[in-house]
């Protein structure tokens, strides 16, 4: 922080600009965050020992990604009509239930 902060000295352009860094990061940050917590009940999440909790969050990132690669603008309405929609959920993976 001293090495930001010390070349900012009284340049109201360096302050501007690193405060949209960091408002741009958590925007992101938040954005992600929010949907696994809210969508996916992340924090209630019972998976606590080993391995368990980060294979649990890459899971649902990749299921965050693929959705919004798939053009879904709410993952939680997109999750919900998957969840009654299995051939097209396994559609959107690229396997055909027949």
């Amino acid at each position: 922080m001293y090495g930001i902060t010390s070349h900012v000295g009284t340049d109201p352009q360096s302050a501007e600009k690193i405060l949209g860094l960091v408002r741009g990061h958590w925007r992101i940050e938040n954005s992600l965050h929010w949907v696994r917590d809210v969508t996916f009940d992340e924090d209630r999440s019972q998976v606590r020992k080993g391995n368990g909790p980060r294979v649990m969050a890459t899971l649902r990132n990749l299921a965050i990604s693929v959705l919004r690669l798939a053009g879904a603008t709410s993952i939680a309405k997109s999750t919900r009509w998957l969840c009654r929609n299995v051939n097209a959920c396994f559609r959107l993976i690229g396997l055909s239930c027949t």
